[in-house]
Formats: C-alpha cells, structure tokens, sequence
C-alpha cells in the first residue's frame, strides 16, 4: 500500500510501476496523469485520470475499451483483471455457463465492436450475466458511454487496492 504523499514523491517509472494496470493495458493514462501531480487525495487522482481519458479522442477511448478482456472469457488477463473475474465466480464457470457467457460476448462484440465492461467487484456470475442480457439491447452510443462510466468504476476500486 501507498500513501498519496508517497505517490507525489515519485519520479515517473516509480509511478508507472505503482499505478501499472490501474487502466488496462492502457500506460497513456498514467503517464499523463504523472504531469498533473501533487493529487490532494487518491479521489482527486482518479479524477485527473478519469477527466484525461475523457479529453481523449474517440480513438484512445475505444482503444481502452477493447483493451479489456471479455468477461469469462479463459484467456491470459492482467492479474487486476484476473482478481476482479475470480472474485465473481468468472473462472469457476460450467461448461454450459461458459457457452453462454462466450455466446452473449460474442453477440456484443458483434453489435457494438467492442467487449462488454462491467466492474463486477462484488457481483456474482447471474448478476453479470443478467446486466449483459439487459446491455446488449442498449444502442451503441449509450453502451460507449457506459462501457467508460464502469472503467472509472474498475479504475477508482484498483487505486483504492494501492493508495491508503
């Protein structure tokens, strides 16, 4: 764990080594974030890095959308994304669940072009396959945005794992 104070001494590599992962596979949003030091609090860190990625072009944001994994998909993650997906029972699926969580990603991707974000830290497989069900009939600009609003989601509860 670190403090803020400790964050705001650091020099850039040890800041990327802190903040590596907190968006995923995405070192842009650190590096600029690292600029905007001192951060008062880890809040106001997320924040500087939420606002960044939404001063990015269209571009960079759907780069960091499909920067993630599909959820319950058994493929090599981050170890943040690993956690997050074993804590909801996303790795312990049937073989019937995981044909259905690979069918309704599908069918996403298809639709919207990019994979289904949802922060699921303290959801259960039913709950997210339930919000998927529910998303998929969403238009895609709706989804866009909501694909981001739960990467802030994913970002704020990574920061909280490593800043006291």
């Amino acid at each position: 764990m670190h403090t803020i104070s400790h964050i705001n001494d650091t020099n850039l590599d040890e800041f990327m080594n802190i903040t590596h992962g907190i968006f995923e596979h995405s070192p842009w949003i650190a590096q600029v974030a690292f600029s905007e030091k001192p951060f008062s609090s880890l809040h106001h860190l997320h924040q500087c890095m939420v606002e960044i990625v939404k001063r990015a072009s269209t571009e960079q944001q759907l780069a960091l959308i499909k920067a993630h994994p599909n959820l319950g998909e058994r493929i090599s993650m981050t170890n943040h994304s690993t956690e997050e997906q074993k804590g909801a029972g996303l790795q312990n699926l049937t073989n019937e669940e995981y044909e259905q969580f690979i069918k309704t990603n599908q069918e996403y991707m298809e639709k919207f072009g990019f994979p289904f974000i949802l922060a699921v830290r303290g959801k259960n497989k039913h709950e997210i396959y339930k919000a998927m069900n529910i998303r998929i009939s969403s238009n895609k600009e709706m989804e866009f945005e909501t694909a981001l609003t739960e990467i802030f989601k994913i970002a704020l509860l990574r920061l909280e794992e490593i800043i006291k």
